[in-house]
């Protein structure tokens, strides 16, 4: 009987440290177990404070806690509107809650959400053949996330390398650009050159190999080797800071890979899908890929949707059982993913990425060199370089900027990526101008 009273004086003791739920009345003990919450509104800090005491501390995000999006806008819980410069790394393109997608998912999903792949579904084939049709390519294999489309790549180039070209069984190589960032599972860590991606987390998977990006000269020297089943490469590197490699390189490449039969592998998670001013960023010098690999604003920031599309040669070295998912092409996905698609194209957002890209451009190359040392991107991929001193830093300035109106974030310490959603209109873009101006000024 003492240990109970121990136990209930304790439990009287403990308050809630986040909650904000307001009781009124008289309740018994059953009946308290059953009351309703009533839930004020955190803070920001509350937001942070939850976050911090239950979640995994993988990530470290720019103190401003969202609750709502709208086209370029969001908001964040006490109400104050920001700009979004970076687009979730490019997912939402179209848009926060485009309505289109928006309704797609929502009539769909009252219908039918998942059959995983035991079972055809009315929707999938309909998703593969709009996609396959508007990309140029005999099939596609859909997947969830950016990283399991990667490892989908890896997986199909390794396949062909001993089923087709004949490469010795598990002596097949796949060549990455340094500088790439696919992801971080296993496989994506292991082609890495950020330490903070893969430090502590060895032994890594076997039969990677690395070369410099836009390095034509150090591709051509890997490619000797007949052992070589792919080489995989962001058309511009995102994560690494909006890399734009030489005019040509994409073109020598593509040259490359046919010569010494390996294939071609773009990974356009972030730079496809209109991001850099064409509906994907190789058609900037006219190539096609062996395979492609799409991911992020494919469901236009609403549902975890990827793809890695291919012909025939490539596709069918796979079989029945050999990869999958339980969520890939699920019916919800793909519906999501056909409005997602057809708002690119209906509402010309390349087109409309092209125009307002190169005007964020021209602008932001008359800051003060002393403070942004460099502008570069292509279409709505952009960055700026911080010249980092005392009294500055990217992270000092992506502060400045969220109290200004406009959210952006930075990458490899002094860069600061700009992408905002593609729908961003000519008078919105001067505006945005306007507040990065007005920030970077007032160091």
């Amino acid at each position: 009987m003492n240990s109970l009273k121990s136990v209930m004086r304790s439990v009287s003791r403990v308050t809630p440290t986040l909650s904000r739920a307001l009781h009124s009345g008289t309740r018994t003990s059953s009946a308290a177990s059953r009351a309703k919450r009533v839930e004020r509104p955190l803070t920001s800090e509350e937001v942070y404070n939850r976050e911090e005491r239950y979640g995994a501390h993988n990530y470290h995000p720019l103190p401003v806690a969202l609750e709502r999006g709208e086209g370029v806008y969001v908001w964040d819980v006490e109400g104050r509107r920001y700009f979004d410069f970076l687009s979730a790394y490019s997912a939402v393109n179209q848009g926060h809650c485009h309505p289109k997608i928006i309704s797609a998912l929502t009539a769909q999903a009252s219908r039918l959400t998942l059959t995983s792949r035991a079972f055809y579904n009315d929707v999938l084939g309909a998703y593969e053949q709009y996609i396959t049709s508007l990309f140029g390519y005999d099939k596609v294999l859909p997947m969830n996330t950016g990283v399991e489309g990667g490892e989908t790549a890896c997986k199909l180039a390794r396949k062909w390398a001993y089923t087709v070209k004949g490469v010795p069984k598990y002596e097949a190589k796949i060549i990455f650009a340094m500088g790439n960032f696919w992801g971080r599972t296993m496989a994506a860590i292991s082609s890495s050159t950020d330490p903070s991606s893969y430090d502590g987390f060895g032994p890594f998977m076997p039969g990677f190999h690395l070369v410099p990006y836009n390095d034509i000269a150090a591709l051509e020297k890997a490619l000797q080797d007949p052992h070589v089943a792919a080489f995989m490469v962001e058309p511009i590197q995102g994560e690494a800071g909006v890399i734009v490699p030489d005019a040509g390189y994409l073109t020598k490449v593509r040259e490359l890979c046919t010569k010494h039969n390996v294939l071609f592998i773009a990974d356009e998670v972030q730079t496809g899908l209109a991001r850099t001013g064409r509906r994907l960023a190789v058609d900037h010098e006219a190539v096609r890929p062996d395979l492609l690999v799409l991911g992020k604003a494919l469901s236009g920031g609403v549902y975890p949707v990827s793809a890695v599309l291919c012909d025939d040669e490539v596709m069918l070295t796979i079989k029945p059982g050999e990869h999958g998912s339980t969520y890939g092409g699920n019916p919800l996905a793909c519906q999501v993913a056909i409005a997602a698609l057809e708002v690119l194209e209906e509402e010309k957002l390349a087109e409309n990425a092209e125009r307002t890209g190169a005007i964020l451009r021209a602008e932001l190359k008359k800051l003060p060199r002393e403070i942004v040392s460099g502008v570069r991107g292509k279409g709505l991929l952009n960055a700026i370089i911080i010249k980092e001193s005392k009294d500055y830093d990217a992270w000092r300035v992506c502060l400045r900027l969220r109290d200004n109106g406009l959210l952006a974030k930075p990458t490899h310490g002094d860069i600061i990526r700009l992408a905002p959603p593609l729908i961003i209109k000519e008078d919105e873009i001067r505006e945005c101008v306007d507040i990065i101006s007005r920030t970077v000024m007032s160091f």
